[in-house]
């Protein structure tokens, strides 16, 4: 997956990912185009609730203020890529025998296919998709994001409201993706909270996203019920044994979690790398989003 294939003009070069605990974001600046500024702006409990069925914003005016704490420089409107919680969205991997050339006609293809499997009103909401290159002949596979419109629309709100126009929205294991190595079968394990998605990659392209939510404070077990699991899956349908995992956002279970898994798994395990530093659970998909700007200059 590459995001740069969504740019037609140049891509924008202020960044924002919203997470319940905060906001992190990125520019490049005139002067020094090259190296990013980043900074992250906590949130108070409470201000985010992140759910794909239910109103995200719970506090409008404390995330509005917050946004205002970032202007975009000169105080002119800015194009900016706005990166959501995985969690507010469905994500899936559809598979096709063929896929209409025609944009009008894959987007009903893709919303008839999507309706029994999201819990809000297909025709009413916010999707985005992509075929992916073809690496069998016999099917095409299609990533979809789909979100309630109003979703999307809160969070977007207050960055418009602060002359900020969101060009490119995503959401942040999407964008994550851009910093794992192509090559093999790998899975990364993103724990963000108490939501852990997984996503299975096969020579860069995607397989399967899971977003699954957990108890209130997750234990190496549950992520393990769910990680295991999706390593039978990588045999059974993919026919070959994913020899990678990556882990993000685990924070002080890294350590052990590293080690249990690669005992019992007997694959290798290691955590989510970026050339900005350690990516984490409120900022990977951010660093994702700079690690696309440097494969695409």
């Amino acid at each position: 997956m590459n995001l740069s294939r969504f740019w037609k003009d140049p891509p924008p070069a202020l960044a924002f990912e919203i997470s319940e605990a905060g906001i992190a974001w990125a520019r490049f600046p005139a002067k020094t185009p090259g190296t990013p500024e980043m900074n992250f702006r906590a949130l108070a409990p409470g201000v985010l609730s992140v759910s794909p069925v239910r109103d995200n914003v719970l506090m409008p005016d404390e995330l509005a203020s917050s946004v205002r704490t970032i202007p975009p420089p000169n105080g002119r409107r800015r194009e900016a890529a706005l990166i959501l919680p995985d969690y507010c969205a469905r994500i899936a991997v559809l598979d096709f025998d063929g896929f209409p050339a025609d944009t009008n006609e894959q987007r009903s293809l893709v919303r008839f296919r999507m309706k029994k499997s999201v819990p809000f009103d297909v025709e009413s909401a916010a999707i985005g998709y992509f075929p992916q290159p073809a690496q069998d002949k016999k099917k095409i596979d299609v990533v979809v994001t789909i979100a309630p419109l109003e979703t999307v629309a809160r969070y977007e709100a207050p960055f418009r409201a602060a002359g900020m126009i969101p060009g490119l929205v995503t959401v942040s294991a999407l964008a994550a993706v851009e910093l794992l190595d192509p090559a093999g079968v790998k899975i990364l394990a993103k724990l963000a909270g108490n939501v852990l998605t997984i996503l299975v990659l096969e020579r860069g392209a995607l397989k399967l996203v899971r977003s699954l939510e957990l108890g209130e404070f997750p234990t190496l077990a549950d992520i393990a019920s769910d990680v295991y699991p999706t390593f039978a899956y990588v045999e059974d349908n993919l026919g070959a044994k994913a020899g990678t995992l990556v882990l993000c956002g685990f924070g002080t279970l890294e350590e052990e979690a590293v080690r249990k898994f690669a005992r019992e798994l007997e694959v290798v395990v290691e955590p989510l790398r970026s050339p900005w530093g350690p990516p984490g659970p409120d900022n990977a998909g951010l660093l994702g989003y700079l690690s696309s700007l440097e494969m695409a200059a």
